[in-house]
Parts: structure tokens; C-alpha cells; sequence
């Protein structure tokens, strides 16, 4: 991988994006070239202010890679498509996306963050216009895999470039706003289908305008690496994991598939399983059971982000065995109730053991690394909330139906999650990374 010059933003501003000084100008005055400088900083975000239209850009593509969450059953209800074709339309975006994080994921650590973005933002843009135009399920496929493209291409550069600017809170953001966009985006959709008109355009018009705003935002910001040589060759997909990160990789990525694959359970069948339990049509009671994982996950990612790593890990591999567990037994006796407590459990366990997966090993990724490391993380992930859920998909209409294939899910979950505490227990204190600041031992 080629290595890069990554600087603070704050740096940056003050060189490349420096207005040029003519040393032999008429006026050949310092105090106008420091002007000149203070002029053209002035047209850069400051770098804490980069790094929240960093973190709200993820929150808006996972809000609207979950937008379509509640809008399935209304779809489902024009055009008469079984559920398998749900989980294709579901796992068909998981697909795009890991195909651009393999192509485009370390792009921006040649061609810098922004120019990745605004690509990304435009093509954002252009599936909601596709989702909100589509008159049938070839236009939803065309629109998920648009979205999901953009999304693995932006994905990388939006974690690193982050990371270029605070890495420790960088590290934590990463964590903590997957949750918040892909709550957001599934009861806010709700809420849209239940209580305004024209649901299946309101949605996606009102996602193109932020996007329009988050791509002005990015043209305001600072680059936060300088451009190198290599851009086309990192288009080709390589799998490949620095030495420094391969033995924590072998602790996370078992949390990290068991996780997403519960998040894709709740994005594909989670709408019908609560509405079969509650007894209700409610277009936000569809999405309410992705909206508690989602939700609490991003609180439990705040609450524990001072907590050493290794518990973060803990934590969240046992809350998702016994959130996972509950919400099972709650299916099988048809509780309500327990459904949403045990959805509220297993949600701790996403957001402490994404958080704990993503602490365990980009710490140790040097700063040129970080957009490639961060990719391959996020590879694992979509991994597992693709490929089970179109698999889950097919199990509905060909097999047991709705209750048994969500109950053989969470069990492979479980499995999955005991898995991933066996490699946690085997790997020891020396496989969890440790943030820079964090107290472990009474040492920092």
C-alpha cells in the first residue's frame, strides 16, 4: 500500500489551501501575505466542525440505506412480491457495498477524502431520485445498488478521514454513528408512511436535499492527505491486513459478522415479526424493532467508550447471546413485550461489539492504512447482513415460514457470538487494542 502524508486539517489549511504569496509583488508586504493566508483559511470548516460533517454523512447513508426498512410492506402490497424478494432488495445493497469497499475503499488515500465524497454524495443523490421514480422492483434494485455502491466507496474515506483529524474521537465516531443513522432513517421513515402523504417519494426528496447540503459542506472542508501516485492500481480488490492488525482481526471479525447479521435480520424480516406479535399494521411498529436496536447500540457505544476494550468486547458478545436469546423464547410464546426487551439487550450487544471490533483493531492501523483497514472491517460486516438475510429470504417461503427461520437465525447468531467469545477468551489481554488516553491498569 502506498504510503501517504497525513497532516491535521488544521495544517493543511494553512499550506495547499493557502492563497499563493508573490514575494516579488508590487506590494511585497508580509502583512498582506498572512491576509491572503487568514482569507483562504477562512473558507475551510475548522477541523472539529469537519470532523461532525464527517460523522453526519454516515448517519445520512445508513438512515437511508434503512429508509426503505418500513416501506417494504407498502411496496409489497402494489407490486405483490413475496418476501424472498424483500431480502434480495436487502442483501443485493449489502452486495454493493462490499464490492465498493473492495474497488473504491482505499481510493481516497490516493486521491484524497473530498474528491471520494462528493462522488459518493452525488451518487447518493442520484438513487433517491431512482427510489423515489420507481414503479416496480427492477427500480428499487437499480436504486439499492447505486446507494450501496456509493456507500462502500464513502465508507472507508469517511472513517479515516475522521481518524486524520482526532484519532481517538474519531475511533469512538466510528462506532457510535452507524446506530444513530440506521435508527434514524427507520423511524423517521416510519413516521413518514404512517403520517404524511406520498411516502414512497417524501422520503427519498427529503434525503436528495441533505445530501445536497453534507456535498457543500465537503467542498468547505480541508483535505486531509496529499495525493499519490497508485489510484488506478488501488481499484483492483486485495484483501490484505498489515501485520500489526492480523491477530486482533481474528478477535473481531466473528463479532463483527454476528452482529450485522442480527442488524440484518431486523432490516429484512424485523417489520413482519413485530407486526405478527403486536398484531398491528403500524407502519412504525415496523420499524420500531430496527429503530431499538439501532438506537440503543449507538447509546451503549456512548456509555462505554471510556470502558478498556476488551470489556467493550465482553460486554457486547454476552448482551447479544442473551438479548438474542430472550427475544427468541419472546417468538416462540408470542410475546410482544419480551420481543422488544430482548431486540433492546441484543442491541447493546451490536453497539459494544461493533464499537469493541472497531477499538480492537484500527488503533493499531498506522495513518496510511486507515482507510484500507477500516474498509475490510466494514467488509466483514456487510458480510454478515447480507448473505444471511437473503438466505433467511428463501427459508420464509420455502421452508419453515416467518417464526421458524427468525428462530434458527437467532440461533445461528448465538452460535456465531460464542464463537467470537471463545477467540476472545483464547486471544488474551495482548489481542484487545488500546486507545490512545485509555486508562487500563491504573496506566494511561
Amino acid at each position: 500500500m502506498t504510503n501517504l502524508s497525513v497532516v491535521p486539517a488544521s495544517k493543511m489549511a494553512r499550506t495547499s489551501d493557502a492563497a499563493p504569496v508573490d514575494a516579488g509583488s508590487a506590494s511585497g508586504s508580509d502583512t498582506a501575505a498572512v491576509s491572503a493566508a487568514v482569507s483562504a483559511r477562512g473558507r475551510r470548516l475548522p477541523p472539529k466542525v469537519a470532523l461532525y460533517v464527517l460523522a453526519s454523512i454516515t448517519i445520512s447513508f445508513l438512515a437511508a440505506s434503512s429508509a426503505p426498512t418500513p416501506l417494504y410492506a407498502v411496496y409489497q402490497a402494489e407490486w405483490g412480491f413475496d418476501p424472498i424478494t424483500t431480502t434480495v432488495v436487502f442483501g443485493v445493497y449489502a452486495v454493493a457495498v462490499l464490492l465498493g469497499l473492495l474497488t473504491m475503499g482505499k481510493l481516497s488515500d490516493h486521491v484524497g477524502r473530498r474528491p471520494v465524497l462528493l462522488a459518493a454524495l452525488a451518487a447518493q443523490a442520484a438513487s433517491m431520485i431512482v427510489f423515489a421514480t420507481a414503479d416496480g422492483v427492477s427500480g428499487l434494485m437499480v436504486a439499492r445498488i447505486v446507494q450501496g455502491l456509493s456507500t462502500g466507496a464513502a465508507l472507508g474515506a469517511i472513517g479515516a478521514g475522521m481518524m486524520d483529524i482526532d484519532r481517538p474521537r474519531g475511533t469512538i465516531t466510528n462506532a457510535v454513528v452507524p446506530g444513530i443513522g440506521t435508527a434514524t432513517g427507520a423511524l423517521v421513515s416510519g413516521l413518514v408512511v404512517q403520517f404524511l402523504p406520498a411516502p414512497t417519494h417524501l422520503v427519498y426528496l427529503g434525503l436528495l436535499a441533505l445530501f445536497v447540503l453534507q456535498a457543500v459542506a465537503v467542498a468547505l472542508m480541508a483535505e486531509t492527505v496529499t495525493r499519490k501516485p497508485g489510484a488506478l492500481a488501488s481499484l483492483a480488490p486485495e484483501i490484505k491486513l498489515p501485520r500489526a492488525v492480523r491477530r486482533p482481526m481474528l478477535v473481531a471479525a466473528p463479532v463483527l459478522f454476528a452482529v450485522w447479521a442480527l442488524a440484518g435480520l431486523y432490516g429484512s424480516l424485523g417489520p413482519s415479526l413485530a407486526r405478527q406479535l403486536t398484531g398491528s399494521r403500524s407502519e412504525v411498529l415496523g420499524g420500531l424493532s430496527l429503530f431499538v436496536l439501532a438506537g440503543v447500540a449507538a447509546v451503549s457505544v456512548l456509555v462505554l467508550r471510556t470502558a478498556a476494550t476488551r470489556t467493550v468486547m465482553l460486554t457486547g458478545i454476552l448482551a447479544l447471546i442473551a438479548g438474542v436469546a430472550l427475544t427468541l423464547v419472546s417468538i416462540r410464546d408470542s410475546s410482544a413485550t419480551g420481543f422488544f426487551v430482548g431486540t433492546a439487550i441484543a442491541g447493546v450487544g451490536f453497539g459494544s461489539g461493533f464499537q469493541g471490533g472497531i477499538r480492537t483493531v484500527m488503533p493499531l492501523a498506522r495513518p496510511h492504512e486507515s482507510s484500507g483497514v477500516l474498509s475490510l472491517l466494514f467488509v466483514v460486516s456487510y458480510l454478515g447482513m447480507g448473505m444471511p438475510a437473503v438466505i433467511a429470504g428463501f427459508l420464509v417461503v420455502h421452508a419453515g415460514g416467518l417464526t421458524a427461520t427468525a428462530q434458527e437465525y437467532g440461533v445461528a447468531v448465538i452460535v456465531l457470538a460464542a464463537f467470537a467469545l471463545l477467540g476472545l477468551v483464547r486471544g488474551g489481554r495482548d489481542g484487545a487494542a488500546v486507545l490512545p488516553g485509555e486508562r487500563v491498569g491504573g496506566n494511561t
